[in-house]
């Protein structure tokens, strides 16, 4: 175990803090990376999201139409016949439902998530994990102990803060930071919500698909569930098939079909609301929600999972928020969805109020004759499109969670060279595929299906007002009362509808629960043991002073090369290096300890992404690097990751001894004690010394910018450290399993750390040790 002492996370925050008050020269005698000051320009506040210009702008909302709106766009296909199970008892009854449905569309998609939720966007991202990055951020309420002072200097983490501190932000801010439970439950509940959202992305294709097909029996008798249940099957099978091509592809060729169905469900909404009841236009007063509720009681309660339904895939405006920009979906909806949402419930309620009979079937009943087939295409094609925005949703939470730690390791395509955040991961997709086709083979009916799916669809929407809470507190400083008023209306909302949907949990609602169990298993396995192995490398760390001892020992031999020694370490060499250097007697003579370390921001500029640090003497050429991903951040294939780190560790050096105060290498036999302590202190220069201190400089520079150049041209090696993990003799029971059974499959069967960074075969070496934890 390494001799030095390991800061602990709030000290090493708080010592750059205190750094700052330093010169750069002594900054960068600092023996650390935990210190080196990491000061870089690039972009400003917040990346390009907000920069888009309106033509961009326009493209995205189009695209949105496509991909973000298919599932609440095609909930008019089953929204009332879910409600209405046992028929129409009174005819009012349909205007209290009118009623529900109104005001649920305005004040949840609308209203919170619109107006409110899209705002909470990490420099474009969305989601769960979007929350969670803002407060832990914000809050140094994270597990893993790899915050450093630098990181606050890259662009895109700094966050804009009312200047105006409120007393209860600090509050809440500390008993975050304080508590354990609290930290454990906030990462408990990112994964919860994850969970849900990619159950919600199993459920939607299902429901969506299956409410479509259906419809074709009304024109044709002779048709049976089984088949519809087929048909829908090989629907699912072609949709899961085309995700390969991108959101960008898929959205454009979506986008003109869901416009299409927009237009004739609000015209066809239009038409029956003029012919049949324009009276259900005084649905808009909530006066006959309250007579719903006092004629039916228990049953009107039960009734609101059914209602729920009008809503579903309003967690996609915000999970699919990094495919597209908040401006473009606020566009889509406020000009497009919500308006023809509106309409076409408008126009069914004045239809169902002259035909109760047909509440059933009311979508396909309520369509004029010589509409119907084509409204039969359009609603099939609608309802393929729907089950897109929570895959796309899926796909982008996913990419979050891997990022932070919290996911295994999978393949992330990014399949746009226009739009950040687009993304497809092969994996999932075949997985999402065969539980879609699992769950409507098994279950068959939408009633079913739509149990299920209401819990999914009210249980993240009230994740997300929870996390939405702390940000207004904590970073917002949004004023007490607003944020009351908030939890009152919204908070009691999703809640009553929550109570409504669990009561169906033996229904079906059983489901997407299952679903979250599974996926926070195998979430919390690979982060527990994702945590341990940290604290492992961090307790036996390689002091930079051992490296030293170790690479001038005369038992070890240089070899022309440069060699990349792989970490998750960021505070220092990990303890596997020196398994390597006990069992190798030969060293490249150039060396870099490259840490690969996500933020908790989606994305970081090119030019901020590495951090570098000589490990003393400079003559070694060892060196430390910190290489920083946003969780959106992809690499492109086209530029390999060791150009990139060789072009910006010369860079580093011509910076580095640009700015280093005293001479380096041979200085101490070129200038006398006395002339470094005059340069040091910055007393007395003349012109003179200056010339040779340039002179000198930029020798010394050449001279390692050669010997790299050296290095590269001898060839590149990639050490990577393969890491076996067994629990320690005398571990309890819970312990081996989690780490010996499951987190071991996990590994086994998933993408190996070579095969995410494209890491060429014939120049890699694997380095293994066994950590028991």
């Amino acid at each position: 175990m390494s001799s030095d002492v390991v800061n602990s996370p709030d000290e090493t925050h708080d010592q750059g803090l205190k750094s700052k008050k330093l010169s750069c020269g002594e900054l960068r005698r600092m023996d650390s990376l935990d210190m080196e000051t990491g000061t870089v320009h690039g972009q400003s506040h917040h990346s390009s999201r907000g920069s888009k210009n309106w033509s961009v702008i326009l493209h995205l909302a189009f695209q949105s139409i496509g991909i973000v709106y298919g599932d609440i766009g095609t909930s008019p296909l089953y929204v009332y016949a879910s409600t209405f199970t046992d028929g129409v008892k009174h005819n009012d009854d349909i205007l209290g439902v009118l009623s529900l449905i109104f005001y649920t569309l305005t004040l949840i998609p609308l209203f919170k998530y619109v107006l409110i939720v899209l705002k909470a966007n990490d420099n474009g991202g969305g989601g769960t994990f979007a929350l969670y990055s803002l407060i832990c951020r914000y809050a140094k309420v994270g597990l893993i102990p790899s915050q450093q002072a630098e990181d606050r200097e890259v662009s895109n983490f700094r966050l804009e803060l009312p200047s105006k501190r409120l007393q209860m932000a600090s509050k809440l801010k500390s008993k975050l930071e304080k508590s354990n439970f609290a930290k454990l439950f906030l990462l408990f509940a990112t994964m919860l919500g994850t969970s849900m959202v990619i159950g919600d992305g199993v459920l939607t294709p299902c429901i969506s698909v299956l409410s479509a097909v259906g419809g074709i029996k009304v024109a044709l008798d002779s048709m049976t569930q089984d088949m519809i249940v087929w048909i829908s099957v090989v629907i699912l099978v072609c949709l899961f098939m085309v995700q390969r091509f991108g959101t960008d592809k898929v959205g454009y060729s979506f986008a003109p079909i869901i416009c299409v169905w927009f237009a004739l469900i609000s015209g066809i909404g239009v038409y029956n609301f003029i012919k049949f009841d324009p009276t259900v236009v005084k649905a808009i007063n909530p006066k006959y929600i309250i007579d719903y509720f006092r004629r039916n009681k228990k049953q009107a309660w039960i009734s609101l999972g059914g209602v729920v339904l009008s809503i579903t895939g309003t967690e996609a405006l915000f999970a699919d928020v990094g495919h597209f920009t908040v401006q473009s979906i606020q566009i889509s909806m406020c000009t497009i969805t919500y308006p023809a949402l509106v309409l076409a419930y408008t126009g069914q309620a004045s239809f169902l109020r002259k035909h109760h009979e047909d509440v059933g079937d009311i979508f396909f009943k309520s369509i004029p004759h010589g509409l119907y087939w084509p409204m039969f295409v359009v609603a099939v094609s609608a309802s393929i499109i729907a089950s897109q925005a929570m895959i796309s949703g899926t796909f982008s939470i996913i990419q979050q969670s891997l990022s932070l730690g919290c996911f295994p390791r999978v393949k992330i395509v990014h399949t746009s060279t226009k739009y950040e955040g687009q993304v497809y991961i092969p994996e999932v997709n075949y997985l999402l595929m065969l539980a879609c086709v699992g769950v409507t083979v098994g279950f068959k009916t939408t009633t079913k299906i739509g149990n299920a799916y209401g819990i999914a669809v009210v249980f993240v929407m009230t994740l997300t007002s929870s996390f939405l809470v702390l940000v207004m507190i904590m970073i917002w400083k949004t004023h007490i009362l607003l944020v009351i008023s908030y939890v009152v209306v919204i908070g009691s909302i999703e809640l009553l509808y929550l109570s409504s949907v669990l009561y169906k949990f033996d229904q079906g609602g059983y489901l997407p629960l299952a679903f979250a169990l599974v996926l926070m298993t195998i979430m919390y396995i690979w982060n527990d043991v994702y945590r341990r192995k940290y604290y492992y490398d961090l307790d036996h760390k390689i002091s930079p002073e051992m490296v030293k001892e170790l690479v001038a020992s005369t038992n070890f031999s240089r070899i022309p090369g440069l060699a990349i020694f792989y970490s998750e370490l960021v505070h220092g060499i990990p303890p596997i290096f020196k398994h390597y250097m006990e069992n190798v007697s030969a060293l490249h003579s150039v060396l870099v300890f490259v840490s690969i370390k996500s933020l908790p921001i989606s994305k970081v500029p090119m030019e901020e992404r590495f951090l570098f640090r000589r490990v003393n003497p400079d003559n070694l050429y060892v060196f430390r690097c910190v290489v920083r991903y946003g969780y959106t951040d992809v690499r492109s294939e086209e530029e390999p990751f060791e150009r990139l780190l060789v072009e910006r560790l010369k860079e580093f050096i011509r910076e580095d001894m640009m700015m280093t105060p005293t001479l380096t290498h041979s200085n101490e036999d070129m200038v006398s004690g006395e002339l470094q302590n005059e340069l040091i202190n910055g007393e007395n220069e003349n012109e003179e010394s200056k010339r040779i201190d340039e002179e000198r400089r930029q020798e010394d520079v050449d001279k390692d910018i050669e010997a790299i150049d050296r290095a590269t041209q001898a060839g590149v090696v990639h050490l990577i450290g393969e890491i076996e993990v067994m629990a320690k003799k005398g571990s309890k029971l819970g312990k081996k399993v989690l780490i010996n059974v499951g987190y071991n499959i996990l590994k086994k069967n998933l993408r190996q750390k070579e095969k995410t960074f494209d890491i060429p075969h014939k120049r890699m070496l694997k380095v293994g040790m066994i950590y028991e934890l």
